[in-house]
């Protein structure tokens, strides 16, 4: 990034709610069913049909605008946003303008060590669309087929104010949501389904300037590391024609994954464009402080109430607190851990490094892990205990993973019992000595390569399976004691 100009950045983030049935009718919100097979005349479009608003969404819209530290109004209400597409087949969507449900609230990131307030313009209730399935890339596609199934889908539309100064920023902010969104129970988030959804406003300016430059909309990244990318992509396009000279239009852009950039899709409409009214078919919406209280009052523990947890009554680090409260999953596992096992940092250690290494490699979240929090505790157990070691456990956890095995199983018949006999241990480590006098000389004369020599050779031996802390041990008490 240039040092003479700076980036600003605002999102918007559509996620889907946590909800049996759509937004106003009773079709299922299920994933994955067949095209056009959860619709019917309300969220197809049919001429004369009546939206009923389903309370749920409501529930869940209140709760995230607390998280959020967000104002309730006691009236909202809904509008239509008048716009054609062949996925939306009324020709508008039911959507809330200038009363929406939340507004002027507020998240806190911490990014490089550093705390950042991000305002939240507003939060507010909306149907999905439909999907297009685009036969090609989306610029270029020869034709596209509409499938009806995501529309009245009930999304909640979460608009930032133009806060953020980098695309490390935007990734914090929306990592800090996702987690946010998934302890309240809000969304289920998963960005490879599309409930969770990501627009981002990018614009740049000369560092001091206090207007705005022009901005671009990059829609529908799917992937944190796909927001990163295309931001830092797409100011230093805006930076590069700024210099040139060239005059930057306001736009919506498409991000290309495997090209790494961004593509013009359509010019960007202003708000006036899509001709808001009130929707005729409901009626505003009155939000008793009865009805907030009760929300509030059910309110499950947030990250940050986790987090400090984590610190304050059982001595971990911060860094691992966040970590461990990416996801209620990841902070259920450690916590079902610790009821059974009192070191909380061993316990982080594995599932920070080893476990999710795994997770990661499999692109698994820790809910979908054939590892049980018992399985994980019986493992570490087994290296206290002296049955295993380190090195065997990352092999004794791999198949775990893979298999759903508990370790004491999985021990026994992969023969991966270490070897800790102290009688059995010292006939190797003489025999090895006894066969290799020059090695012996390097160590007296204080090469402390000589030591690594047989300590490896003692563990090639045993197959790894010698206890590493006892070899050490009995190893340099023979060599030491060797005239």
């Amino acid at each position: 990034m240039s040092k003479d100009y700076e980036v600003v950045i605002g999102l918007e983030v559509h996620a889907e709610l946590k909800t049996q049935t759509k937004i106003f009718c009773s079709c299922s919100t299920a994933f994955g069913a067949e095209p056009n097979t959860q619709t019917c005349p309300i969220c197809a479009g049919f001429p004369g049909v009546l939206p009923v608003l389903n309370k749920k969404v409501v529930d869940l819209a209140i709760t995230t605008g607390l998280a959020l530290n967000c104002e309730i109004p006691n009236i909202c209400k809904f509008d239509r946003k008048n716009y054609f597409y062949p996925d939306s087949p009324k020709a508008y969507q039911i959507s809330q303008f200038d009363m929406p449900i939340c507004i002027n609230g507020y998240l806190d990131i911490d990014v490089e060590g550093r705390r950042k307030r991000i305002g939240i313009n507003r939060v507010h209730m909306e149907e999905d669309a439909g999907k297009l399935v685009h036969q090609g890339d989306i610029t270029t596609t020869p034709f596209s087929l509409v499938d009806l199934n995501r529309c009245g889908i009930p999304l909640l539309e979460i608009v930032s104010e133009p806060d953020m100064r980098s695309a490390q920023e935007a990734r914090a902010y929306m990592e800090k949501l996702r987690a946010m969104l998934l302890f309240a129970g809000v969304s289920d988030c998963k960005m490879q389904e599309g409930s969770l959804r990501c627009d981002a406003n990018v614009s740049v300016r000369p560092i001091g300037q206090v207007e705005f430059g022009t901005r671009t909309e990059i829609k529908n990244l799917n992937s944190f590391r796909a927001l990163e990318r295309a931001i830092e992509y797409e100011a230093a396009r805006h930076i590069e024609a700024i210099k040139g000279g060239e005059t930057l239009v306001q736009e919506t852009r498409t991000w290309d994954e495997e090209k790494q950039l961004t593509r013009s899709m359509r010019s960007k409409e202003e708000a006036h464009d899509y001709r808001y009214f009130p929707e005729p078919d409901l009626l505003p919406l009155k939000i008793s402080q009865e009805w907030v209280n009760s929300i509030r009052a059910a309110f499950p523990e947030m990250p940050e109430q986790a987090q400090k947890r984590l610190v304050e009554e059982y001595g971990l680090p911060e860094y691992d607190a966040q970590i461990l409260t990416l996801t209620p999953d990841s902070l259920a596992f450690f916590d079902q851990c610790l009821k059974q096992y009192p070191d909380a940092k061993t316990i982080s250690n594995w599932m920070m490094g080893e476990f999710n290494r795994l997770l990661n490699q499999n692109n698994m979240e820790i809910g979908e892990s054939k590892v049980t929090a018992a399985g994980l505790v019986q493992m570490l157990k087994s290296i206290d205990d002296g049955t295993i070691s380190g090195k065997m456990a990352k092999m004794v956890l791999e198949e775990m993973f893979a298999t759903g095995n508990c370790p004491e199983v999985i021990i026994r018949e992969k023969g991966l019992v270490q070897i800790s006999d102290e009688g059995t241990l010292l006939t190797l480590i003489d025999d090895i000595i006894k066969t290799n006098p020059k090695v012996v000389e390097d160590y007296k004369s204080g090469k402390e390569k000589a030591f690594g020599f047989f300590a490896g050779q003692i563990m090639k031996a045993t197959q790894g399976q010698a206890n590493p802390t006892l070899v050490n041990k009995l190893l340099k008490d023979r060599l030491n004691h060797i005239q």
